[in-house]
């Protein structure tokens, strides 16, 4: 046989698409292990198409997940992230995605890594998760019918055709997932290459700038500032420089940047409108190089932390409906564009709005953020076997 066989499943997580693997079925860590990922969603491509492989030619369809037995009391699966470049040979291990997150609930059902109560069991399953890049637990709470992961349901994601079911996703003390610390710098707001900025680690070490200092309205479509290359230069002169700052060095996908500005209307890539009324900010994300599509939700989570943090950037441009006195985890009703609470985000980007509920207090006379939940919906797409030239 000239290429060898790996079995792996291909997954639509939020608005992301991912290869998740068990852990047993790759190497272990090293070369041989980031040759397959590499190989197999087709980096590197200069041509950043990756044809050779399943990726899809930008960061948010050039991603893995390996999926293992538990190395903590507290989880039921270890999950470990791969964020895979398209032009070049690097695999980046140094963060989490959101989206995927939500893809390991319903393989952990479906490949029956976690139990149920009955092989036939419809209702809401939980599945511990830790995730090994930031050493963090996450909550998901599965619908689950039949037995299998649910697939129908009446949410509808911004950036997602249609409808599915509902995954609420908590993330327990996001703070310091990169960097050890809520605020990297201990401060919330700082000059970084003549812009002031904020540095805020939460789920995903993060750079928050105002658009508006950029000259832009932060409502600019992704394509728009993808094709402004002077603006690309100075975001990553930035984004290296506060990395240096957070502790974060050599990565292409840690920090990321964000450019966050007030309400306002806004067209979506799918033509939908919003008014200024329905979110309480709009931001663009920048993910390897590219403004995201949607928005990366590591990166919205932090964001809707920082937003409760006084005197940082976001909490600046935000509809001052959101405050600092915390939030407990939403019930079934949470998601409606004209719902506001204490700790509760709308956020406005380019594909729709984005709902993000974070509960913020003090311990200790710091600022703690003490959970993160966020809603998405996942569906296995295809399952088999991958095949890699020996």
């Amino acid at each position: 046989m000239t290429q060898q066989r790996i079995r792996a499943i291909y997954m639509r997580g939020g608005t992301s698409r991912c290869l998740v693997f068990h852990e047993r079925d790759l190497p272990g860590p090293g070369p041989e292990r980031d040759r397959i990922l590499l190989t197999a969603l087709g980096s590197p491509d200069p041509y950043g198409r990756q044809l050779d492989g399943l990726g899809g030619g930008i960061s948010s369809l050039s991603k893995a997940c390996i999926i293992g037995a538990s190395t903590r009391p507290d989880a039921d699966v270890d999950y470990t992230f791969a964020q895979v470049d398209v032009k070049a040979p690097v695999v980046d291990y140094r963060g989490n995605c959101g989206n995927c997150s939500s893809a390991v609930g319903p393989f952990a059902i479906d490949e029956r890594l976690v139990p149920l109560p009955r092989p036939d069991f419809t209702g809401e399953a939980t599945v511990r998760i830790h995730n090994t890049n930031t050493r963090k637990l996450i909550t998901a709470h599965v619908p689950v019918e039949g037995g299998e992961a649910a697939v129908e349901g009446d949410f509808e994601l911004g950036g997602v055709p249609g409808r599915g079911a509902r995954i609420a996703l908590d993330f327990l003390d996001p703070g310091g997932a990169g960097t050890g610390r809520l605020l990297p710098t201990g401060t919330a707001c700082e000059t970084i290459a003549s812009i002031e900025a904020s540095l805020v680690d939460a789920t995903n070490p993060m750079v928050f700038i105002r658009a508006r200092d950029l000259g832009l309205a932060g409502t600019e479509t992704p394509e728009a500032i993808d094709a402004d290359r002077a603006l690309a230069a100075r975001l990553e002169t930035i984004r290296v420089t506060a990395g240096k700052r957070m502790g974060v060095v050599g990565s292409a996908a840690v920090p990321k940047i964000a450019l966050v500005a007030a309400p306002a209307a806004f067209t979506t890539l799918g033509g939908a409108r919003y008014g200024a009324e329905q979110v309480d900010l709009v931001a663009r994300v920048i993910s390897m190089g590219n403004c995201h599509r949607a928005f990366a939700l590591t990166s919205a989570m932090c964001l809707a932390v920082a937003a409760q943090i006084p005197g940082s950037i976001v909490a600046g441009a935000a509809r001052q409906a959101v405050t600092v006195t915390g939030a407990a985890r939403p019930d079934q009703s949470v998601g409606g564009l004209g719902e506001t609470r204490p700790g509760f985000v709308r956020l406005g980007h380019p594909s729709g709005v984005l709902p993000i509920a974070a509960s913020v207090s003090d311990k200790n006379g710091e600022v703690w953020a003490e959970r993160v939940t966020v809603y998405r919906t996942a569906r296995r797409l295809m399952e088999g076997f991958l095949r890699i030239p020996r």
